[in-house]
């Protein structure tokens, strides 16, 4: 059993080269760890960078689209604007003619119905002074006959008399038209 203290020894040594493997490998881990955090964090902020410039690109291009889109619908509302404008103007302006137009018939007709309604009044001015003297040329021919009945020669030519007054009358009337139709 003198052996007793090798054994101890042994044990002792062996326990020592484990603590120091353990530690080896503990900072063969850690600093393999740290690498790849390291590592991780390299790349995580690589990433971070590259997601960055595309998200500056993405906004570059939107803003560009954008403004192209601004540009393209300002246009297009200008241009509209402006074919409104020409087409309004063009029919206030063929409403204006159209207006002229209708105030020109418009004075015209009131002219014709002026002249149609004058020459009514004139015809029927010829009519009035006509039949006055229709009655009167009818009037007087009855009397000749009734003072003329004692002689039957006279009484012959007083018969004839209306019948001229009656034809003389209608003369009348035609001159009296004729003058309303100058005025």
């Amino acid at each position: 059993m003198s052996n007793g203290n090798g054994v101890a020894a042994t044990l002792s040594d062996a326990a020592e080269s484990v603590k120091e493997k353990a530690t080896e490998i503990g900072d063969a881990v850690a600093s393999t760890a740290s690498a790849t955090v390291a590592k991780a964090k390299k790349a995580a902020k690589s990433a971070e960078k590259a997601v960055k410039q595309e998200v500056t690109k993405v906004k570059k291009a939107v803003a560009k689209r954008s403004d192209k889109a601004a540009k393209a619908v300002k246009k297009t509302v200008a241009t509209a604007k402006k074919k409104l404008a020409t087409a309004s103007a063009g029919a206030k302006k063929e409403v204006a003619s159209l207006k002229k137009k209708v105030a020109g018939k418009k004075a015209a007709a009131k002219k014709a119905v002026k002249k149609a309604t004058a020459k009514k009044a004139a015809v029927k001015k010829a009519v009035k002074k006509a039949a006055p003297k229709k009655a009167a040329a009818k009037k007087a021919a009855p009397k000749k006959a009734v003072a003329r009945k004692a002689a039957p020669k006279k009484a012959a030519a007083t018969k004839a008399a209306p019948k001229k007054a009656v034809k003389k009358a209608p003369a009348r009337k035609a001159a009296a038209k004729k003058t309303a139709k100058k005025k």
